[in-house]
């Protein structure tokens, strides 16, 4: 939908409805303005949408009233939709398909204008946009919508055709069909990993990320044993294996926004529970009092997240950022800890956290510093110790899961990823536990 570059171009107002679930419920109208150089959007909540026997407040920066809503962007990072439609939008990845289309696009026709934000947002395919917010334009057409055999198309030769046109893309050799395969079916989650939307071998949507021709050691099979590892350790864990297409190992990760019968369930991220962005600094004792007042379970919740922290800091997974923590709705105004995704052992990396553990001790460093907070996560210095022993026990048969059918890593593969695993914090955690 990217527009002609004209001086009307240049000043446009564009009107979309924005719908919730598998029926399309319809919310409220989202009102994309361009004036200049200056953007912004406004929403307003369908009145019919406020009377709903199950209506809910649908992002946290909105107040669930009638009336149309501003949000001009503060800065270059932030988002100039409402947050939770942010959370649908595409991810580095995605767009860097969708600009390339485009791109293609304007040396066919150079009258093309510069792709908008609502561009990006609404390229996004319909099937499979992250969590349960919905698209439809003036026609009554979802955006991006998908061909009525889309669900249809085997798995396998979906990761074929993705993978070699996700290589041409990183090469810079890509075509024209390739783009118009990837186009709309990256996520919101994730980066500039290439990645895409598929049907797993069971028939669920999932996601598909693929090794990238940068990367030198095998990323994929590892951030599949980390979710292998953190299920083992009791944590609540998307469900992941690794499928070899044309000899290259893809990491299947289940999307936990869809139930078995393909209702879609509401969605944000720990950044829109914050209302702030992922390039800003912040605590998991700020997330922690968010939750407080809207998640249905909240001391199970805590816990977890604390459980995800010192899991996260046994493995060195350092790109704990936000955007990398999820909540889904449950009904009734209240939400959950979604289950634990984008998790990736960095053996080059300082074991040191991105978001930090509290206001007053920055970043996660140790064990001691994680276990004296134990107490603001609900938790005893007894429950603290017993979860450290759990995950402790789960992290020690790293090389072994490793090897597992379902990762396939060979000796040298776990010998590049051995820092991450192996390391003084958790020679540390194994003498707290007593191990």
């Amino acid at each position: 939908m990217a527009t002609k570059a004209s001086a009307s171009a240049l000043n446009m107002k564009t009107e979309l409805d924005a719908c919730l679930g598998k029926a399309g419920t319809p919310v409220g109208r989202l009102v994309f303005v361009r004036n200049g150089p200056r953007v912004f959007t406004q929403f307003a909540y369908f009145q019919d949408w406020l009377d709903h026997a199950d209506t809910f407040n649908v992002s946290p920066d909105l107040s669930a009233t009638p009336g149309y809503q501003t949000r001009k962007p503060a800065t270059k990072e932030d988002s100039v939709f409402f947050l939770a439609l942010g959370d649908t939008e595409p991810d580095a990845w995605g767009r860097r398909v969708i600009a390339r289309t485009h791109a293609k696009r304007r040396e066919d026709n150079p009258t093309l204008g510069a792709l908008t934000e609502l561009d990006y947002l609404c390229a996004v395919d319909d099937f499979s946009r992250m969590g349960a917010l919905r698209l439809r334009n003036s026609e009554g057409a979802y955006l991006e919508s998908v061909p009525a055999d889309r669900r249809a198309t085997p798995p396998m030769l979906e990761l074929e055709k993705m993978l070699s046109s996700s290589r041409a893309v990183e090469l810079g050799k890509e075509t024209a069909q390739d783009l118009a395969y990837l186009r709309g079916k990256g996520t919101s989650l994730g980066g500039m990993r290439p990645k895409c939307s598929i049907l797993d071998e069971e028939g669920y949507l999932a996601l598909g990320k693929f090794p990238s021709i940068k990367d030198e050691r095998n990323v994929t099979r590892a951030e599949v044993l980390a979710l292998k590892l953190a299920d083992m350790a009791g944590i609540n864990s998307a469900k992941a294996h690794v499928s070899v297409v044309q000899g290259t190992p893809v990491a299947v990760i289940r999307r936990f926004d869809r139930t078995p019968d393909d209702a879609r369930i509401p969605y944000m991220s720990g950044a829109t529970l914050l209302q702030t962005n992922r390039q800003e600094d912040h605590a998991y004792t700020e997330v922690l009092a968010v939750m407080k007042g809207v998640c249905s379970n909240y001391v199970d919740d805590a816990r977890e997240l604390w459980q995800r922290q010192v899991f996260n800091h046994l493995i060195t997974n350092v790109d704990d950022h936000l955007q990398n923590i999820g909540f889904l709705y449950v009904g009734s105004n209240q939400w959950q800890l979604s289950p634990a995704f984008d998790v990736n052992p960095m053996p080059d990396k300082d074991r040191e956290s991105k978001t930090w553990l509290s206001e007053d001790t920055g970043p996660i460093t140790s064990m001691p510093q994680l276990l004296g907070q134990a107490s603001q996560f609900a938790l005893t210095s007894e429950q603290a110790l017993a979860i450290v022993r759990e995950l402790v026990v789960a992290v020690l048969q790293w090389r072994a899961v490793g090897q597992s059918a379902d990762v396939g890593m060979t000796m040298q593969e776990l010998n590049e990823f051995a820092p991450a695993f192996e390391h003084s914090s958790l020679v540390e955690a194994k003498k707290l536990a007593g191990l």
